[in-house]
């Protein structure tokens, strides 16, 4: 199986449910907050790990209580945490997730020792690029680290993968042609691409944009839509199974860890978008971002049970 490297943040999540998002000026009650380990780059990490997948995993903690919890936590997925540094003189990166009644939410992002995921630090661990096949950013640590880290594993040949969450404005045209697979969601495209509404239309046009600048691949999530892949073979869209939502918080991770995990095991595009389909429509059936992760065995069960 070939080797995955997810390079990325690592955050305590502070759920709080409640019934309507508060608009500005509101106040609303929400319920008792729980501490759940999450993080875009630890999310994608612990699936790739709970899916049965050669994964390691770069990044930042504080040295104190959440980031011990979140370094034990990763350590019973079964990736590779050695090369995961605690620092004294950050706190641990938290995120603060308020959760509706439809399971939609908002998040805020409290970056702390994410700050210190940057150049220097993946510089003095190049080795880990080096024996990696895949590798996987995502934006929740220094745009200069991320940039730095596409183009190192670019230039020794790895596959890249980025998911670019949260959007910036834009992405230089020189790191975009060394994207093997982009992957936004239905949101995160409109950004990057300038347009002005999330119709299948618009973020196909978007995504023909995309493709025109070099990206190889770009697989946007649709929620209950499923997922469109964009690529010089066309424009292929794979819907997904009907569930109830309960929390998306983590569903953009699974779909990413899975996918690339099941390339790992040499699926085709298509094949691994399904799987990741799949891991990810279990993944909003439950509250909270790893705590909703399904294990291989639950995939695989679902996908027998779908093709007899």
């Amino acid at each position: 199986m070939k080797k995955i490297l997810i390079i990325g943040s690592l955050n305590m999540d502070m759920v709080i449910g409640m019934k309507h998002m508060p608009v500005v000026g509101e106040t609303v009650l929400g319920e008792n907050p729980s501490y759940i380990p999450g993080g875009k780059g630890a999310n994608q990490a612990y699936t790739a790990g709970s899916l049965g997948g050669n994964a390691a995993m770069l990044g930042c903690l504080g040295k104190d209580s959440h980031g011990r919890a979140l370094l034990e936590n990763m350590k019973k997925s079964g990736i590779d945490c050695f090369g995961i540094s605690m620092l004294e003189e950050y706190p641990t990166g938290m995120a603060v997730i308020y959760v509706n009644e439809e399971g939609n939410n908002s998040i805020v992002v409290i970056a702390g020792a994410n700050k210190a995921c940057d150049v220097e630090y993946l510089k003095s661990h190049d080795e880990m690029i080096r024996e990696s096949d895949y590798v996987i950013f995502q934006m929740e640590i220094p745009c200069e680290a991320v940039f730095y880290g596409i183009e190192r594993a670019k230039e020794l040949g790895k596959t890249v993968i980025l998911n670019p969450a949260p959007a910036p404005e834009n992405l230089p045209d020189e790191i975009l042609e060394k994207v093997d697979y982009l992957t936004p969601n239905e949101t995160e495209i409109v950004k990057l691409t300038g347009k002005t509404e999330e119709t299948l239309e618009s973020i196909q046009a978007g995504a023909k944009e995309l493709l025109g600048k070099g990206v190889k691949n770009i697989l946007v999530t649709l929620g209950s839509q499923g997922a469109m892949l964009v690529n010089e073979e066309g424009v292929h869209q794979y819907p997904t199974r009907k569930v109830d939502a309960v929390d998306t918080t983590a569903a953009g991770d699974c779909f990413n860890a899975a996918f690339v995990v099941g390339l790992s095991e040499g699926m085709s595009n298509a094949q691994a978008i399904r799987f990741a389909n799949t891991a990810s429509s279990i993944a909003v059936t439950r509250k909270g971002a790893q705590s909703s992760i399904p294990t291989r065995e639950e995939v695989d069960e679902v996908i027998r049970m779908e093709t007899r």
